[in-house]
């Protein structure tokens, strides 16, 4: 780790997922501070950076935060940035519009910038609010279609500096019908495959089951093309490292999410283990339930 001060201001749209970023981060070593009054943030930063092996240090904030104007944070970060002895990076952490509306109305409480209007009218105020710093952040990570424990891994991957020399490597499945992942570096279609949801015997089945890995790789068009696909990952993840990237999310994708992407994660998974890896595995739609009008005519 760099003998700097790394600093990570937190920040975004309420309800995005601020309050679990933090809790990871100090489960992985960070001190955090939610909600500090932004006329101390200065004076923080900068005893942070007095000590002689400062720990990383995360700094929360948002629209309820005491004193924040968006244009002031800037310009006390561009004022900061150029000191020797500071690393500060800014996360924002976006979400639609919708889904948080969701995620307000399922929990009942109160949007903070709603001020006795509806929950919709707070997150279009506070979206206006927020668009400055989320032009200004180096990271950006939307988390509307991601659960609590793919938010949790994604931080672990970009923000778990213990080990840097260490590569965290994610592969994931995906269902296209649902929308492509967020943040994958590298996504590969498996479409071409011949479908097993259009096999009654497997369509409720999924790609962790044997009988749906056969009939895949019956044709031999897998095998063929996987290959290329295993020989071009293990190519370029030491280069990634080499670039000094600390996590690389490998993406598969079908229609539905449930037979080939996963078979297809699942044997890339094994592939990386058996050359030194350690992947993390992440099906995103292995749950879904199977639908004729994701998938498509038949073939």
């Amino acid at each position: 780790m760099s003998s700097r001060q790394n600093i990570l201001l937190v920040t975004g749209m309420s309800g995005a997922g601020k309050t679990t970023t933090l809790r990871v981060l100090e489960d992985m070593g960070w001190e955090a501070l939610d909600n500090f009054p932004i006329r101390l943030l200065k004076p923080l930063i900068v005893e942070a950076a007095s000590h002689d092996q400062p720990a990383p240090l995360a700094i929360g904030f948002d629209s309820r935060t005491r004193g924040f104007v968006p244009t002031e944070v800037i310009d006390l970060v561009k004022e900061l940035v150029s000191r020797d002895d500071l690393l500060i990076t800014t996360l924002f952490l976006d979400c639609s519009s919708g889904e948080l509306e969701r995620r307000f109305n399922e929990t009942r409480r109160r949007h903070p910038m709603a001020k006795g209007h509806s929950a919709l009218e707070g997150i279009r105020s506070e979206r206006e609010l927020m668009e400055p710093m989320r032009r200004w952040a180096e990271s950006v990570i939307d988390t509307s279609e991601l659960a609590a424990n793919e938010l949790q891994q994604l931080i672990r991957e970009q923000f778990d500096y213990d080990d840097p020399s260490r590569q965290a490597v994610t592969i994931s499945s995906f269902g296209f019908a649902r929308g492509m992942p967020p943040l994958a570096d590298l996504v590969f279609d498996m479409r071409f495959l011949d479908n097993p949801h259009w096999v009654d015997t497997l369509r409720e089945q999924t790609g962790l089951d044997a009988a749906v890995g056969e009939f895949i790789t019956a044709k031999g068009d897998f095998d063929e093309v996987f290959q290329r696909i295993r020989d071009l990952v293990l190519s370029l993840l030491p280069r990634y490292r080499a670039q000094g990237k600390a996590y690389v999310h490998i993406a598969f994708g079908c229609t539905g999410g449930r037979h080939r992407s996963v078979f297809t994660a699942e044997t890339m998974a094994e592939t990386l283990r058996e050359a030194g890896f350690s992947p993390t595995v992440i099906h995103r739609n292995l749950a879904s339930r199977a639908a004729d009008q994701f998938e498509g005519p038949k073939a």
